[in-house]
């Protein structure tokens, strides 16, 4: 990954911290993604939750799997697992204060001895080959500069019959018209994303890989609640966060932030991309 985009995932984390905790974060997880609303889910902190459960179900998290959490922000994904299945996870984001909130919360918890933390590119990391049986990505192969990459690594990562289970932001087509695509990227751009691929470029550069069985399904029908919330939100507060800008007390990434919020559901209501369940396996 460049190193240049790299400091500006990290700088987007380091300078957002305090909007998640305030707007997004819930007393019962420290969740970063959105949420997953089905039948008989009405809070937003029970939602987030829910999405936990929807990927571990999907990908059939066994007992004594060893899981990677592949950008795994605070650590809410990796120490859900290992309270909720007998399992170990190995968390990597590429933010360092993330790392430190994310260990100091398994210490409390008394989990450190089957989760830990570490500080790492998931696109090229230290670990051994045949390390894991699962790699575990909620929104976070987004920020792979080039996708490729991350199956790569997966691919080397993954014990035979392996499993991978992503949730994240999909583009709906390659290329878009000028319009739509300065709407997508005004999003894209706002949360440090440089792009997304479509599903046939991700089934391309993830058979290239190596891996088969390889499933995608749309749930933005689902997780469409919570990104309207957001959307909600950010347009209230939109006046109030442009005054704090001009007035110094809220910084460019700050700005972006608050404006890819409002613009991510309006490239959704375009259609320009949607929120997709990937799964794969390693033969």
């Amino acid at each position: 990954m460049d190193f240049e985009y790299k400091k500006s995932i990290v700088s987007y984390y380091d300078n957002t911290r305090l909007d998640y905790r305030l707007l997004w974060f819930r007393k019962n997880t420290r969740s970063v993604h959105f949420g997953f609303y089905d039948e008989g889910v009405k809070s937003h902190g029970d939602a987030l939750l829910n999405l936990n459960k929807v990927l571990a179900n999907k990908v059939e998290v066994k007992k004594d799997d060893v899981i990677l959490d592949a950008g795994c922000g605070q650590g809410a994904g990796a120490i859900w697992l290992s309270e909720n299945y007998d399992v170990e996870v190995k968390g990597i984001t590429l933010v360092p204060h993330q790392v430190k909130i994310a260990k100091k919360h398994a210490q409390k918890l008394k989990l450190n001895n089957r989760v830990t933390f570490s500080e790492q590119d998931y696109c090229n990391t230290s670990f051994d080959d045949e390390s894991f049986s699962v790699i575990w990505a909620c929104e976070s192969m987004c920020h792979a500069e080039i996708k490729s990459d991350f199956y790569k690594e997966a691919y080397r990562l993954l014990k035979p019959g392996g499993r991978i289970i992503c949730a994240d932001y999909f583009r709906t087509e390659r290329d878009f018209q000028q319009k739509d695509e300065k709407l997508i990227h005004d999003w894209l751009a706002g949360w440090s994303i440089k792009d997304l691929d479509t599903f046939s470029e991700h089934k391309k550069n993830a058979v290239n890989n190596g891996f088969v069985d390889f499933e995608i399904e749309n749930i933005t029908e689902y997780t469409e609640p919570s990104l309207k919330h957001l959307h909600s939100m950010a347009n209230k507060l939109w006046k109030f966060g442009k005054i704090l800008k001009k007035i110094g007390f809220r910084n460019d990434v700050n700005h972006g932030n608050h404006f890819g919020s409002i613009k991510q559901y309006e490239a959704l209501q375009n259609k320009l991309w949607y929120y997709g369940l990937l799964s794969m396996k390693k033969n």
